[in-house]
């Protein structure tokens, strides 16, 4: 079984900061791409940022300058820091990795529970 358990949500004015993390755990023999999505009320989950094994990036234009994806392979953990935060980025935002399980052959899509981001002041 592989989990993977986001952290670091909350309220913050606009302009503020929030720095999220999502931790992998389990089986795990490799991690490919992770990812940050998030899904505001009435709206379509959207990509927000992906990361590659070898730290390619890739950004939704909506945030680029402002947010920067990261990770940790040693501790197969993506981190997202957000800065310059706007009201219309608040949403639900979710982590998805690709992993190959010590149970599989191939590498499956995993997601998070999910963690709230508010930008109000």
């Amino acid at each position: 079984q592989v989990h993977l358990v986001e952290s670091g949500g909350g309220l913050v004015q606009p302009g503020g900061s929030l720095r999220l993390s999502c931790a992998a755990s389990g089986s795990i023999l490799s991690i490919y791409n992770m990812a940050w999505y998030r899904q505001a009320p009435g709206k379509e989950r959207e990509l927000v940022a992906v990361i590659t094994r070898g730290g390619t990036t890739r950004y939704a234009d909506s945030v680029k300058g402002r947010f920067t994806i990261s990770r940790d392979n040693a501790k197969n953990t993506v981190y997202l820091q957000m800065n310059s935060l706007k009201p219309e980025d608040t949403a639900v935002y979710y982590c998805k990795a690709t992993i190959q399980s010590g149970s599989s052959s191939r590498a499956y899509d995993y997601w998070g529970q999910g963690t709230q981001v508010t930008v109000s002041s």
